[in-house]
């Protein structure tokens, strides 16, 4: 199975990485700076489950792409889809798979549009994992989970396929029949971190010491909840109680990556994470005041970065 990893940053980087490690047929597709750096450096990972240097990777560019892939791994920021579409369509053929795992559920009908929704699963990962100066990818804690499914819920022979390629790579693959449910709620945890850690410009722990820190916390989980209710993918119990913990630990250093991205004056994804939720909810006539919030405040730093 030939596996195209969009990318060698953080997130391809590791995941690609690992299942090269495993032998498996893995091309990375970068741009030539980052096509140099490998050639050089090699594929450096530094991680709690185990470092390893991968010499000279294989690597393409999307101009060169001569071949079909039968599975297309896909995980850039929302604000960069458009171009990875671009850069990746050519390895695209009739039986190609798409995993993105990208956040939120706008990207799906992008690329349903471009590729048909048959050729597109559903995905998303658990990891956190950063490029540091050297350009080598290091992976902050030991956890690590990479989900991805058919969208009806089957447990098709190519998903069984593709997951007996990417359990090799030792980093949690999961081949999920609910998915969707899946995604859902990593939407709604991952936009109640980022709209309360940007807004308030602080971690989980430092809004909780806040007079209704907690309250404000809360307060837009259950708004991204409801909206998750009324699209037919109510939260579970169990995801509502470890989010709740999550969310409420006192002295939290948590804070969500495009609160980080806004430190360092980087583009942030606040169309697709929280103004698609807000779209949502208006629809169904569900209340958002938190999230509104929010989200002018994003809008309101994207104008000042212009």
């Amino acid at each position: 199975m030939r596996i195209l990893v969009v990318g060698a940053g953080a997130i391809g980087g590791y995941f690609g990485g690992r299942m090269l490690q495993a032998g498996r047929d893995v091309t990375f597709l970068v741009r030539p700076k980052r096509s140099a750096e490998l050639a050089e450096a090699g594929l450096v990972i530094k991680s709690p489950n185990g470092d390893v240097t991968l010499k000279r990777p294989p690597t393409v560019q999307a101009d060169k792409i001569a071949e079909k892939f039968d599975v297309v791994l896909l995980s850039c920021k929302a604000f960069d889809l458009d171009d990875a579409i671009k850069s990746f369509a050519p390895a695209v053929g009739p039986q190609t798979a798409i995993i993105p795992l990208l956040n939120g559920m706008l990207h799906l009908d992008r690329l349903d549009d471009t590729f048909g929704r048959g050729r597109v699963l559903g995905g998303l990962c658990a990891i956190a994992v950063t490029l540091n100066e050297d350009r080598e990818v290091v992976q902050l804690q030991p956890m690590q989970s990479l989900n991805f499914g058919e969208r009806d819920g089957k447990l098709s022979e190519r998903v069984r396929a593709i997951a007996a390629v990417m359990e090799s790579g030792k980093f949690g693959a999961v081949a999920s029949e609910h998915i969707i449910q899946e995604m859902w709620e990593k939407w709604v945890f991952l936009a109640s971190l980022a709209a309360a850690t940007c807004l308030m410009r602080a971690s989980v722990g430092a809004i909780l010491a806040a007079p209704a820190g907690k309250d404000f916390i809360l307060g837009v989980l259950d708004e991204c909840s409801a909206v998750a209710t009324a699209e037919g993918f109510a939260p579970r119990a169990p995801f509502l109680q470890r989010t709740r913990g999550m969310l409420t630990a006192e002295g939290s250093p948590m804070t969500a990556s495009m609160f980080r991205d806004i430190k360092a004056g980087a583009p942030v994804e606040a169309d697709h994470v929280i103004g698609d939720l807000i779209a949502r909810g208006d629809a169904a006539k569900v209340p958002v005041p938190r999230l509104r919030t929010a989200y002018t405040h994003l809008k309101a730093y994207e104008q000042q970065r212009g």
